[in-house]
């Protein structure tokens, strides 16, 4: 979706939830028309092991491209997960990023501490998955929280993107807030949302949350209650050392127990490249 992006890539490391994964990204590029890439990262410095993981990773695609009938390359990068994969992204074609796991401790075993830092350091999205797709043609009802941050007109982009291929139900799910000035910032971005989802024709449904429970565990209930097929959230836009250590919020819809697929966004794109997609120009 971003400008001269079109590759999905996927990162692997020759495991069940990476083929998940990799299953999430041919069911979007067989919509969004996108290409498909392997990532695969190794220690520097090891010319055996580089070896060793080319030819891997050489049988791994005539196995997919055998199996599932699509046409897809890889790429070896080395280093970190995180720096090589940053570095990466900035100068090639990726629109976005699926990554598969077992939850945040899997993603830490696989990317190591900084588990949150590799997606939040992108500039552009990570899915993540645990499972399958449970449609391969489409992302039914998208989950859409909202709450009084400027950062959720950011991710309504990649709703309407999502929602204009796939005919989604786009479930905008408001936060509770009592706070007259914080209220009024949550129904702006709510009217936000509600106006560029009716320019471009897509469905759309509005749910408040209750007080019951906190907003996460809210979106959660309600995320399986429906049984969504995407939950899409804003990143934390500053990540510190509390938040690796403690857990930043989002790390908390990361890891849901109904194994709901959560696409997060960082806050970084262009207001107004956002508004010429959102109504057409």
């Amino acid at each position: 979706m971003l400008d001269n992006r079109n590759t999905l890539l996927v990162t692997w490391d020759f495991t069940e939830v990476s083929e998940n994964a990799l299953l999430h990204a041919i069911k979007l590029s067989r919509n969004v028309e996108n290409n498909i890439r392997l990532v695969n990262v190794v220690k520097p410095g090891n010319q055996v092991l580089l070896k060793e993981a080319e030819e891997k990773l050489k049988k791994e695609i005539l196995r997919i491209k055998d199996q599932y009938k699509v046409i897809l390359d890889s790429i070896i990068l080395e280093g970190s997960l995180y720096s090589a994969i940053t570095t990466y992204i900035k100068d090639s074609d990726v629109n976005m990023v699926l990554m598969g796991t077992h939850g945040i401790r899997g993603i830490q075993k696989y990317i190591g501490s900084h588990a949150l830092r590799v997606i939040v350091g992108s500039e552009v999205p990570f899915i993540v998955v645990k499972d399958k797709p449970t449609n391969m043609d489409r992302f039914t009802d998208i989950v859409f929280p909202i709450d009084f941050r400027s950062e959720n007109k950011e991710k309504l982009q990649w709703a309407i993107y999502l929602g204009k291929y796939f005919n989604s139900k786009v479930h905008l799910f408001k936060a509770p807030v009592s706070d007259s000035s914080l209220l009024k910032k949550v129904n702006v971005n709510l009217n936000f949302a509600i106006r560029f989802l009716i320019q471009n024709n897509l469905d759309y449904e509005i749910n408040t949350a209750s007080r019951s429970k906190n907003f996460g565990k809210e979106i959660l209930s309600f995320a399986s209650d429906i049984n969504a097929d995407l939950i899409l959230i804003t990143t934390t836009k500053y990540i510190t050392i509390f938040d690796y250590i403690f857990g930043a919020p989002e790390q908390y819809i990361i890891d849901n127990a109904s194994r709901i697929p959560v696409m997060c966004v960082n806050p970084k794109s262009s207001f107004a490249k956002m508004e010429q997609f959102m109504i057409g120009r």
